[in-house]
């Protein structure tokens, strides 16, 4: 397997320190920009996406102090591929990063898309780690949550397991499909309509590598679009009401495929009690990509004034 060449972006910086964070066995690749001697802040990255994509936020908040970590998803990456994945235990390896730098503190938290939907999760479960809990365009989407008895709601479980499982089996010997970095550049820009090509490109340069018969992304075959176990984002709408941590929520306002078509009507109604709700009309749902300074001076200004 050869290395990628290396591909600049303008304001994109890799980070300075690199390790493996071991999550009950599995590797766990995970990256620091900022003083090694800094306050915390984690950065959770969205599905078939990496910590790179924080290249462009992550310096910015470490410019201002901040040690910004960030790490690659189970099966995304540099991190290790599975059996089985599942939301659970992606929670799992987001509580080992984060007591890899901090054990017992309240730390402040990024998530975007997906990730803001770990940052949730991880919220309402553990809200004594949270401090501040900062979400990218990953707050639930339109579709309501549905009202239905228990033992409903148990059925409806089970059948999405079981989706997840046979879709898991039959993609068990798959690979993905090999091209040249342009073609993965060019691929993921269907997805992507709003990024540049100079930014796909760079990321496809890190987050691919180069088989015998070409280059490919560096993501489990299992994985599909908007499939990572079963996980429905409505889920966190109530989740998201009960955070009692200070809250940023920023929405880009402009549709897109991998976006959530989540309205400002559609957050509202379920926003904590403590909270700050940005609304980016020139912005898709790579809302820290699109428009880096201005996201970075959200979070700090957010940070700053409930710290």
């Amino acid at each position: 397997m050869s290395e990628a060449p290396e591909i600049r972006f303008p304001g994109a910086a890799r980070p300075e320190r690199r390790r493996i964070v071991d999550a009950y066995g599995v590797g766990i690749a995970t990256y620091e920009w900022g003083p090694a001697d800094g306050p915390p802040l984690f950065c959770v990255h969205g599905g078939l996406d990496f910590a790179a994509t924080y290249d462009l936020l992550a310096p910015r908040l470490a410019a201002a102090g901040w040690r910004v970590v960030s790490w690659d998803q189970r099966g995304h990456g540099d991190s290790d591929k599975v059996g089985l994945y599942s939301w659970e235990a992606d929670l799992r390896d987001m509580h080992e990063v984060i007591a890899s730098v901090e054990p017992v503190a309240p730390v402040p938290i990024v998530g975007h898309s997906k990730g803001g939907g770990l940052l949730m999760s991880f919220a309402d479960a553990l809200p004594h780690r949270v401090s501040h809990a900062v979400n990218l365009d990953g707050m639930p989407s339109k579709r309501p949550v549905p009202d239905m008895p228990d033992r409903q709601r148990t059925r409806m479980q089970a059948a999405d397991l079981e989706a997840w499982l046979d879709h898991r089996r039959q993609t068990a010997s798959f690979h993905r499909k090999p091209g040249t970095l342009e073609e993965l550049a060019e691929r993921r820009g269907k997805l992507n309509p709003r990024l540049p090509a100079g930014w796909l490109q760079y990321i496809a340069s890190i987050g691919a590598q180069h088989d015998d018969d070409g280059w490919r992304w560096k993501l489990d075959p299992s994985f599909r679009f908007g499939g990572f176990g079963p996980f429905r984002p409505e889920w966190h709408q109530l989740r998201m009401a009960g955070l009692a941590m200070p809250f940023l929520g920023i929405l880009g306002l402009q549709t897109e495929p991998m976006g959530w078509g989540t309205t400002p009507q559609d957050v509202v109604p379920y926003l904590p009690p403590v909270h700050r709700f940005v609304q980016l009309a020139d912005a898709g749902h790579f809302v820290h990509i699109e428009l880096p300074d201005v996201v970075a001076a959200e979070v700090l200004s957010f940070l700053e004034d409930h710290r």
